[in-house]
């Protein structure tokens, strides 16, 4: 009961988080569906709007870490409702585009800076300083459940309304759910006050650059942002190249609908277990253990061509193995690093995830225009999943668990 309790305060912080995030991680992942109808309208290759992806993924990484920082300084709510705003222009612009520009500076650029701000580090920063230790791991788990929810609902409704009145008007629908994520920001923001309590203060003052040098040089921290790389390279070429990739091999549009809307589904079964598991089991090999299984899903997929059964199960395992990584990267800097700097560290370490994110987005679409053909694509981002995944569960098993050493604030 007393769990409960304390919890209620602080309802309207991780309602808000999780709203926010599911709109945004949800509309994002499926942009996919309006690759097909998008190029052939306004004249442009797939990789050609895969540079628009890999720009909103890189530029998404390069913010991250200075969207963390500044959020000590500024608050979460104001970059919150900005980056909301920002999302909701972006959407408009992308769904008004006829040319390759406008699909950039749209899904691209406004996007990713959008994301800087509404995606994973501060949404789970904010329910982190929200809630005590011994539940943090729980709750960070639901709040990255909920970022499946939004492609559930966008998937689907995008690739209906593109079926009956074309992918502008599904855009569009896009927008007016991004509309949501203002109140949504609003409400998450209140973590701003709780942050200023007593005891959140409490903790030893570092600047952001001692904090920064005190993970860089705490070896597990390398090493997990290094594995975290081949998170972005799977994920981002899967929401972008999978309704492509089922086009090519004669599958009914509807069904990559489907299989992004399912991978949403298994995603919240996948977020919530990983979030239980992190509070008991090390954090770094479960974390390898999802590379390794993301990359054997892969070679088990695309040896053959798909089938609707086979492209449904293929989709669950990916979504139960899909944002489980973010209970358990930004659970464990909490845990290692503290609280005020976490969104900047994360932020750090999700670069690299945005690195492989870049490699996975705008190498799948190269490749298949030279190719016309993913098979090597797909070969690529198995075997270095499951190399850098087993390197991660190596590293867990022979470092032991400790903290690091804190950079001392200067005077």
């Amino acid at each position: 009961m007393s769990s409960r309790s304390s919890l209620r305060p602080v309802l309207p912080i991780l309602i808000g988080a999780s709203v926010m995030l599911s709109l945004a991680m949800g509309l994002r992942q499926s942009l996919g569906i309006f690759v097909p109808p998008l190029t052939r309208d306004i004249g442009i290759t797939v990789g050609d709007f895969t540079i628009a992806v890999a720009v909103q993924n890189l530029t998404w990484g390069l913010l991250q870490p200075f969207a963390g920082a500044l959020a000590v300084r500024t608050g979460f709510r104001p970059l919150m409702m900005g980056g909301s705003l920002l999302y909701l222009i972006g959407l408009v612009l992308l769904a008004t585009a006829n040319g390759l520009w406008a699909v950039v500076i749209g899904a691209g650029v406004l996007i990713g800076m959008a994301m800087a701000t509404t995606g994973t580090a501060l949404a789970m920063a904010a329910a982190s300083s929200a809630v005590s230790q011994n539940v943090r791991s729980m709750i960070l788990g639901l709040v990255s459940a909920s970022g499946s929810i939004g492609a559930m609902i966008a998937a689907p409704l995008g690739q209906g309304i593109t079926g009956e009145w074309g992918w502008r008007m599904g855009v569009a629908a896009f927008a007016v759910l991004a509309v949501v994520m203002l109140p949504a920001a609003w409400f998450a923001g209140r973590a701003d006050k709780v942050r200023e309590a007593p005891a959140a203060r409490a903790q030893p003052e570092q600047s952001g650059r001692q904090a920064l040098m005190t993970a860089l040089r705490h070896p597990p921290f390398v090493v997990m942002a290094l594995a975290y790389t081949v998170c972005g390279m799977q994920l981002v070429f899967l929401t972008t190249h999978l309704p492509a990739y089922l086009e090519v091999c004669g599958m009914d549009p509807m069904l990559s609908a489907k299989a992004l809307g399912l991978i949403g589904g298994f995603n919240i079964l996948g977020s919530l277990f990983f979030g239980w598991a992190g509070g008991r089991v090390n954090k770094l090999l479960l974390l390898g253990g999802i590379y390794i299984c993301r990359s054997i899903g892969f070679i088990w997929f695309f040896h053959a061509l798909p089938t609707p059964e086979s492209t449904m199960m293929f989709s669950a395992i990916m979504g139960f193995l899909w944002l489980g990584v973010s209970p358990l990267v930004q659970g464990w800097i909490a845990q290692t690093f503290g609280l005020r700097w976490q969104a900047m560290i994360a932020g750090v370490a999700f670069f690299s995830h945005q690195i492989g994110s870049f490699i996975g987005a705008f190498g799948g679409g190269w490749l298949y225009d030279q190719m016309q053909s993913y098979s090597l694509a797909w070969k690529v981002g198995a075997s270095l999943g499951l190399t850098l995944g087993l390197i991660q569960v190596a590293f867990a098993f022979a470092s032991r668990p400790r903290a690091p050493r804190l950079v001392p604030a200067a005077e």
